[in-house]
């Protein structure tokens, strides 16, 4: 059974294009390291909730976009061994490829995933 991983962030706009290029070093590693599919999305169409939604959840200012991720693995086995692996990458390390946004805002979470077509 797959695993996926899921992320929201809040990056300053205009640092999309820094956003982009960290992602795209960061999918060649997660790849490396057993990751089946990377999916980055740049947000479009995000409503400021009342109670809650995913500006509020990441604390996303005038200023910033909220991006949302995922990361599809093979299993659950195999997403934490790589998680271990990326953490110790030094492709990964912030001196070689930093976050273009605050990193302390970054919601994320692995999830089972439910076949709901089968």
């Amino acid at each position: 059974m797959s695993y996926i991983d899921g992320f929201v962030a809040a990056v300053p706009t205009e640092n999309k294009q820094k956003y982009i290029e960290h992602a795209k070093l960061s999918a060649v590693v997660f790849k490396d390291h057993g990751a089946l599919s990377i999916m980055e999305a740049w947000g479009d169409d995000i409503p400021q909730g009342e109670i809650t939604s995913f500006p509020m959840a990441v604390k996303c200012t005038d200023t910033e976009t909220v991006v949302f991720s995922n990361v599809v693995w093979p299993s659950k086995e195999v997403r934490d061994a790589g998680w271990a692996a990326i953490m110790e990458d030094p492709r990964m390390h912030p001196e070689n490829n930093p976050m273009p946004f605050d990193g302390k805002r970054l919601i994320y979470g692995g999830f089972e995933i439910l076949k709901m077509d089968e």
